[in-house]
């Protein structure tokens, strides 16, 4: 049993070894060859975050792996009710052989992994989306060959996106550099731990952030939970936007991407995300193929 609760928890051999099950599993879904690895088995779902990609990819990928998901909305569980999350962790594990969780505070997911005895995933909380990055770093070794001495620059916002980039890019060898306003960095603690183990730049300048850079990527300026700030955000992240300048100050050839949903016009021009629309929904689609990954590691392993 194996938990995926953010991935400062794996090493880069486990990264690794699930982007290449992650590519295996989609060559053989490509060839119609079916892989009921996880037979039998049932995924509880719990959504206090609204999703797209997250919902859809998990619950067709553990179809695909022969499990059966059940979708839990907050507000069908006593947890939405007050129920501390030790009693739902304990409770579940009787029902359930696994619990992929999206919400807010990361404390949550680490609680539902110490009082319960199945596997737990992060399907995002405020602090980190390490499914979305493994997905990233699937996308990228298709198109790029490599990860190792690949940089990624990030451009916007210092949030759950950029916590996990910098730590999934880092254990695997790339370097990363992170565009975002004064007061809008990364956490402090993923900085830390970047500062010991990898190459980071954190810096106001987009132009110096891209240069050299392989891949660019970016997300939202106001994520969930934070639409009352979105009028400031606009004027703060107004010039942090993805755009044919910051395109042009990169390496040529270079790959864009986003985590979806996007804003065009405010993070990324509508130019560029057409211009890069394979790479961007070939990465949306490895969200199913990674995830099913993840939940054939965290079950099997």
């Amino acid at each position: 049993m194996k938990h995926l609760l953010k991935l400062l928890d794996w090493s880069k051999e486990e990264i690794l070894e699930t982007l290449d099950l992650a590519d295996k599993l989609k060559a053989e879904k490509k060839a119609g060859i079916k892989h009921p690895l996880l037979e039998g088995k049932t995924l509880g779902m719990i959504f206090q975050k609204s999703s797209t990609r997250t919902r859809v990819s998990f619950e067709v990928g553990m179809y695909d792996l022969g499990g059966t998901p059940l979708f839990l909305s907050s507000k069908d569980l006593q947890i939405g009710r007050g129920e501390p999350v030790q009693d739902t962790a304990r409770v579940l594990s009787r029902f359930l052989d696994g619990i992929m969780i999206r919400t807010f505070d990361q404390q949550e997911v680490e609680d539902l992994a110490e009082y319960g005895s199945i596997p737990i995933i992060n399907g995002l909380t405020d602090f980190c989306h390490p499914c979305q990055v493994l997905a990233d770093l699937q996308t990228i070794r298709e198109y790029k060959g490599t990860l190792e001495g690949r940089k990624l620059c990030y451009i916007g916002d210092g949030n759950n996106m950029a916590n996990s980039l910098i730590v999934g890019c880092l254990k695997v060898g790339m370097k990363v550099a992170i565009a975002c306003p004064k007061g809008y960095e990364p956490d402090d603690s993923v900085v830390a731990w970047a500062k010991e183990n990898g190459d980071l730049l954190i810096t106001e300048d987009i132009l110096e952030a891209c240069k050299g850079a392989d891949v660019l990527y970016t997300d939202v300026w106001a994520s969930m939970g934070q639409e009352s700030e979105a009028a400031k955000r606009q004027r703060i992240f107004k010039n942090y936007q993805i755009n044919d300048e910051a395109v042009n100050a990169a390496n040529e050839n270079v790959m864009v991407l986003h985590c979806l949903p996007a804003h065009r016009g405010e993070e990324i021009t509508d130019k560029v995300l057409e211009e890069h629309a394979d790479q961007i929904f070939d990465e949306a689609e490895n969200r199913l193929h990674a995830q099913k990954a993840v939940l054939v590691k965290c079950f099997l392993d």
